[in-house]
This record gives C-alpha cells, sequence and structure tokens, in this order.
C-alpha cells in the first residue's frame, strides 16, 4: 500500500515516514501544498494523510480540487486546529477522518488501517482468503496458523492482493503502489516477489491471468471446505 503524507512540519514528516515505513507501508512525501497538491494529482496512492495548515496551498483547497478532479482515494485530515468549524470544512470538502495534534501515532495507524480496509471493501482488521490470513496491525501473515516470514516488498505485494482478493491485479498496478515515488522501480521484479509468495503461501493462491496480472484466490479444496 502507498501513503502520501503531505506535513510542513519536517520532524512530524520524518516521524510519519519512519512510522509508515516500519508500519509495512511505500510512503511519498511532500513539505508543501503545491508540491502535495501536483503528487496527489499525477500519483496512484492508496490514502493521503494531509494537513490543512500548508504553505503554498491549504489543505482543504487541495481536497477540493483532488474531488473535483475525481480523485477518490481515502484522505486523513492532520492538524493542530481543533476549531468545529474548520473540521466541518475539512469533511465538506471531501476528507474520509480527521486526527488533530498532538496524536498518538498508534492511533493514527489504526484509523489509516481502518480507512483501507473501507476503501476496499472490508471491515475486519484481519483480512483472509480460505487459510490465509494477513494481520494488518502487526503487518504479518500467516497460512493455517502458521506464520510466514516475508520481506517488506514481499508484505506490501500480498497486502495489496489480498485487499483486492478475487480482483485482477496488474503488474504496474502493483508497481505503481508497492514503491515509493524515490525507488528505483522494475516491473520484473514483481514476477520474482510472486514467485517468492507462491512458494511461502501455496502455489494455487495466486493465479497468474496472462496479459493482464495477478489474481489472489481462495484455493478450491479451502473453498469447499469453508462451504461445508
Amino acid at each position: 500500500m502507498r501513503i502520501l503524507v503531505v506535513e510542513d512540519d519536517a520532524d512530524l514528516r520524518r516521524q510519519l515516514a519512519d512510522a509508515l515505513t516500519q508500519a509495512g507501508y511505500a510512503v511519498d512525501l511532500a513539505a508543501d501544498g503545491e508540491d502535495g497538491h501536483f503528487l496527489g494529482d499525477t500519483e496512484p496512492y492508496d490514502a493521503v494523510i494531509l494537513d490543512l495548515g500548508l504553505p503554498k496551498m491549504d489543505g482543504v483547497t487541495i481536497l477540493e480540487r483532488w474531488r473535483d478532479d475525481g480523485k477518490d482515494f481515502p484522505v486523513m485530515i492532520l492538524t493542530a486546529r481543533d476549531r468545529w468549524s474548520e473540521k466541518v470544512a475539512g469533511f465538506d470538502a471531501g476528507a474520509d477522518d480527521y486526527l488533530t495534534k498532538p496524536f498518538y501515532t498508534e492511533e493514527l495507524l489504526a484509523r489509516l488501517r481502518a480507512l483501507l480496509r473501507r476503501a476496499a471493501g472490508h471491515s475486519a482488521a484481519a483480512l483472509e482468503a480460505g487459510g490465509l490470513r494477513v494481520d494488518t496491525r502487526a503487518a504479518r501473515a500467516t497460512v493455517n496458523g502458521r506464520p510466514v516470514k516475508l520481506t517488506a516488498h514481499e508484505y506490501r505485494v500480498l497486502s495489496y492482493l489480498i485487499h483486492h482478493q478475487g480482483r485482477v491485479v496488474p503488474r504496474t498496478e502493483l508497481v505503481e503502489h508497492i514503491y515509493d515515488q524515490d525507488f528505483d522501480r522494475d516491473s520484473n521484479t514483481i514476477e520474482v516477489f510472486i514467485g517468492r509468495l507462491r512458494k511461502k503461501i501455496g502455489q494455487d493462491r495466486i493465479q497468474t491471468e496472462r496479459g493482464l496480472g495477478y489474481r489472489l484466490v481462495v484455493p478450491e479444496g479451502e473453498a469447499a471446505g469453508l462451504a461445508g
């Protein structure tokens, strides 16, 4: 999952980047409103953390422009302002959640996980596909209760696929959502990650749709067991 953080406070921006990276996300950063608006307008994000009081362009204006342009990624407003009228302005502009500074990092991460789950049509904190279980709180996966050791990029690929399970995810989409902007992207490595994941979670859990992409599915035997 790829997250954009638009925050002008350098210390807080760095703190958020570290926390989000440790939680398994790919993170892009913007220090002012113009850069933030440009990134959100040109890059595909799974969610955005947006400060309201930004230089060059304020957060409400950014959000209004994104929504007017059809950008539907979930947005969490992050601000030191706590007046109810400003909260209303943020929600009316298209925000999905609101967190007032100072805040606990764990609360922000929990709210972000909830935003991502809702955007993908899920409600539970742990996402399941048959015997495969991905705990988004701990950034860990198990198969039939057995822990699966994953690298950071393997987890990002698996997390994205299980958030969108049953849907064919093009390889280019995976590339756009597991790497941050500064990463030297190579779409061929996706095949490597898929191959490693199949060895770790089971060959038949990730289908290749030739010319289209990859689909995470519940293996037939497990599906039958669930139905019974």
